[in-house]
């Protein structure tokens, strides 16, 4: 087994070989400025979500080669010794700044900036993606999914359907724009995102009956527990599961079938039984559009999982990072010269940025400014210093990321909620660009 002691080595080999390059040029010290951005949002989407930017922080801290990995450079001759030995005292002291975890986005928002030396800075690129087109994707489905919910609240249980570590990322994602909590501990312990779970539907086949069952958890658990209803009749469960644990029974949970029917069902079938504080919880390959087709059912929340860990049909934000400015030489007080890949398709916007949110009297966003020359006239800032000469001047606290969420999408346009397809929910314009 390997250990990912220092994420270094999560990058592409070509980071590496522009270093070597740039070390032989002498444009390795050049002061440059890459951007983030993505320059459409996924197909049908009216909104970003960033997420990710604590994760990166973190990573850029540890960012180190360790003996063992420059002796795998070494050895893999990836390389060359000047190169190595460069590499063997790297640690990023340049500067970065961008969105807030929480805040939306839209095409050409600057998400995040890095400032540095270009080597210093070229090293970053594949991590920083990684971390943010994977985040800011399962954020953005889950804020959908909580919107569909109408305020009822959503369980992120997709542990078991992706990579183990990108489980681990996207209970922190859909925390962070709104779900209630996760089935996955080790969101818990990292991140202290609440946990939740009971039984599967193995626990009711190992016993010889369902009341055994029930009846074990119950004393186990107690009678707040969840039981899952649908391991063989539901009604039958259901009269058993009041039976056993009596009307203070916490919840019932349904994870197959026509959900829509079976709770109207189970609902009816509860208040007769007495039980009418009993929840239902229900599961059941759930994305935004089943929980919104649920609105009219007597549902009290939703579990989601592989529609949440794979975005949603939208499993990338998209998002690139491309230089953006640099300066004619390594001299520190030489100036930064806008530059811009032009390329058919895929064109970029030279010049470092700013960005502001535009309000209106009511309070609602118009605009998604972009310029390269601060101005706080033009809107709500979105740009906050984040790592400053290689010292975190800022962390990304979670329950803070919550908040933010909640209040820049009750900023946008009502329809940046709705399910329906269309572009951007506001545009994003760009003035004083270089």
């Amino acid at each position: 087994m390997v250990t990912i002691s220092t994420p270094a080595l999560l990058t592409d080999h070509y980071e590496l070989t522009m270093l070597q390059g740039a070390l032989r040029s002498g444009a390795a010290g050049r002061r440059s400025v890459f951007e983030v951005f993505t320059r459409r949002l996924p197909d049908g989407r009216r909104y970003g979500v960033v997420a990710g930017t604590g994760r990166v922080i973190e990573a850029v801290e540890e960012f180190r080669f360790t003996a063992e990995q420059l002796e795998f450079l070494e050895r893999a001759a990836v390389v060359d010794r000047a190169t190595l030995d460069w590499l063997a005292d790297y640690r990023f002291r340049g500067s970065i700044s961008g969105y807030r975890e929480g805040e939306c986005y839209f095409p050409g928002s600057p998400i995040l900036t890095v400032e540095g030396g270009f080597a210093e800075c070229v090293l970053l690129e594949t991590l920083v993606l990684s971390i943010l087109n994977h985040d800011s994707a399962i954020a953005a489905a889950a804020s959908r999914m909580v919107s569909a919910a109408a305020g009822r609240p959503c369980i992120e249980m997709g542990s078991r359907r992706t990579h183990e570590e990108a489980a681990v990322a996207s209970a922190r994602a859909a925390y962070l724009a709104g779900f209630s909590a996760t089935s996955n501990l080790e969101s818990r312990f990292r991140y202290g995102v609440p946990t939740v779970g009971t039984a599967a539907h193995a626990f009711t086949l190992v016993h010889d009956s369902e009341r055994e069952a029930f009846q074990t958890q119950v004393a186990a658990l107690g009678k707040g527990t969840t039981l899952l209803v649908d391991t063989y009749d539901v009604a039958e469960a259901v009269r058993v599961a009041v039976e056993v644990a009596g009307p203070d029974l916490g919840a019932v949970r349904l994870d197959s079938g026509d959900l829509l029917w079976m709770a109207h069902r189970v609902r009816k079938q509860l208040d007769e039984l007495g039980a009418r504080n009993t929840k239902i919880v229900v599961t059941s390959d759930l994305d935004e559009y089943a929980i919104a087709a649920l609105a009219a059912a007597p549902v009290d929340s939703y579990g989601v999982g592989t529609q949440l860990v794979t975005g949603s049909g939208a499993p990338t934000s998209s998002m690139v990072y491309k230089l953006v400015a640099r300066a004619e030489s390594a001299d520190p007080k030489a100036p930064l010269l806008p530059v811009a890949k032009r390329s058919t398709g895929k064109p970029s916007i030279g010049g470092r940025k700013w960005a502001y949110r535009r309000i209106d009297e009511d309070g609602v966003a118009t605009e998604e400014i972009i310029t390269t020359h601060p101005d706080p006239s033009l809107g709500r800032p979105l740009i906050t210093p984040l790592v400053v000469d290689g010292d975190v001047v800022e962390r990304q606290n979670l329950a803070e990321g919550r908040r933010l969420h909640q209040d820049s999408l009750a900023q946008l346009p009502v329809s940046a909620t709705q399910l329906s397809r269309g572009d951007a929910v506001i545009p994003t314009v760009y003035t004083k660009v270089d």
